[in-house]
């Protein structure tokens, strides 16, 4: 619960149901895994320093929603989505709705309907400004997110803003406990909530920038002799691909490399820190295997053959492969970044790492919108389906020697493959995803020509909508992403080249 009353103090282990008085506190115990160990929430400090154990990883320019529902008579927490604060006011009426409509879908959806939200606005200051600059700017869009809830009958009972190491709160104006120059945020892990979540076994992972740099193209000298790889080997590589017997002879020549890579990665030393461990990998992929990996992936069979990738003793190696590959998409070949970022989600979400799998996936959709594997894994990951159905029909594909991963995400999507149905063989896909009568290899496949330099910050700014089990769905707004409560996507408007 929250109590604005009271000052911060230290929450307290265990299951505590007694609440403050109802003017002005509200209950929202976070419960951990399997309810085993409880936290209350009493004051708004408290509910600052959860954000990060709520989400798995500190936000940053966002807008996070909780959801709280009553359960034994105490409040806890339900589903939780991220959205990108909008850089222009404009959009913030249209941002509001998308989110919260779209959680409050999502969890209805799974048969919990939220009874009250909590609300925080993310930001730091930008030149020139203070926290507290940053809050009264912001209030305009936190008075949104309340009108939206409002409209459906959901109150906000906390609305935050975290800026510059302080917080704020929207929803109270006592100069005794919510003071104007705002409190100050806690020490990161110094909280009795953080060594509860410790205990508990959940982890915070930095912050999604943190996250998005292992994936994004790099930006050195390296980058130059990267893209002349990548020029010297299309030249030769597509006309190949395009031809029906050299189709086959590049796939095998693609998937042979690849598995010689992983075990390169997986014989490694092991490196101590993330920065590290990425340059470790990049170091042991040369320019020319990139460039031919990244080339032969635009096959969309031979992609999906190496989606099978995703489990056991594969799966990191993999991972990991494919994080360098998109590293490597560098210059005007970033859109061929969405098969290895599709691959890096894939492989995540089927090790269960949500967090990881939304956000390569949305920066898959962010190098291509139209990317069909990415939309379908990024819905079924985002309306917290099983991955063990598209494991499944892989499994079938790898043993058939031919994938299935664009036919499996159309079935996940749509609640998992019928019974007894045979996987469509990608034969009888097209490059759009459509089912259509077969034709030739040459002209069923899309395969990817660098065409000019395209903006790359889509693929940094894409969001995710993040949760335990409480993601929600939405439909797009304004074209900025492909249909969920993720951030804006800033696609370039330029049209994908296939040929």
């Amino acid at each position: 619960m929250t109590n604005h009353s009271e000052t911060p103090g230290s929450s307290e282990n265990g299951d505590i149901s007694q609440a403050a008085p109802p003017d002005r506190a509200h209950r929202t115990p976070h419960a951990g895994p399997g309810d085993e160990h409880q936290v209350t929430l009493r004051t708004p400090a408290e509910l600052a320093d959860a954000l990060p154990y709520l989400l798995g990883y500190r936000p940053e320019d966002s807008i996070v929603l909780a959801a709280l529902r009553d359960r034994d008579g105490r409040g806890r927490f339900g589903g939780r989505a991220r959205l990108g604060i909008p850089a222009s006011p404009d959009d913030w009426a249209g941002a509001a709705g998308q989110l919260v409509h779209g959680l409050v879908i999502g969890s209805e959806r799974r048969g919990v309907r939220p009874e009250q939200m909590v609300a925080y606005l993310c930001q730091e200051p930008g030149r020139g400004e203070t926290g507290r600059d940053v809050m009264e700017r912001l209030r305009p869009l936190a008075q949104k997110l309340r009108v939206e809830c409002g409209a459906l009958d959901i109150p906000v009972v906390e609305a935050l803003c975290i800026s510059d190491g302080r917080f704020w709160s929207y929803c109270c104006d006592a100069e005794a406990c919510c003071p104007a120059e705002g409190l100050p945020m806690g020490p990161p892990g110094t909280s009795v909530l953080a060594a509860a979540a410790t205990y508990a076994g959940i982890q915070v992972r930095g912050s999604l920038s943190e996250l998005r740099v292992r994936m994004l193209p790099r930006e050195d000298a390296v980058a130059v002799e990267q893209a002349a790889a990548l020029d010297a080997t299309a030249a030769t590589l597509v006309s190949r691909i395009l031809d029906a017997d050299g189709r086959a002879e590049v796939a095998e020549e693609t998937l042979e490399s690849a598995e010689r890579i992983m075990r390169r990665l997986a014989e490694a030393p092991c490196v101590s820190g993330v920065p590290a461990e990425d340059l470790r990998d990049d170091r042991l992929l040369g320019h020319d295997e990139a460039a031919a990996l990244i080339l032969g992936l635009q096959d969309r069979t031979t992609r999906d053959r190496a989606a099978a990738w995703m489990e056991g003793d594969e799966a990191a190696p993999a991972l990991r492969l494919w994080r360098a590959l998109a590293r490597r998409c560098v210059g005007p070949y970033g859109e061929h970044a969405a098969a290895p970022l599709t691959l890096a989600g894939w492989v995540a979400w089927s090790a269960g790492d949500e967090l990881e799998a939304r956000e390569a996936l949305a920066m898959a959709l962010g190098a291509d919108p139209d990317y069909l594997f990415a939309r379908l894994l990024h819905q079924a990951c985002n309306e917290g389906l099983d991955p063990e159905s598209i494991r499944r029909c892989l499994r079938e594909g790898r043993e058939g020697g031919e994938g299935a991963a664009d036919a499996t995400a159309d079935d996940d999507a749509h609640g998992g493959p019928s019974a007894g149905r045979e996987p469509v063989r990608p034969s009888t896909v097209s490059a759009s995803g459509d089912r259509r009568r077969t034709r030739s290899p040459a002209t069923s496949r899309a395969v990817r020509r660098p065409r000019g330099r395209r903006p790359q910050a889509g693929r940094g700014r894409a969001g995710q909508s993040t949760g335990a089990k409480g993601v929600a769905s939405a439909p797009g707004t304004g074209g900025r992403g492909p249909g969920d409560v993720d951030g804006p996507h800033e696609s370039a408007a330029s049209p994908t080249s296939h040929i």
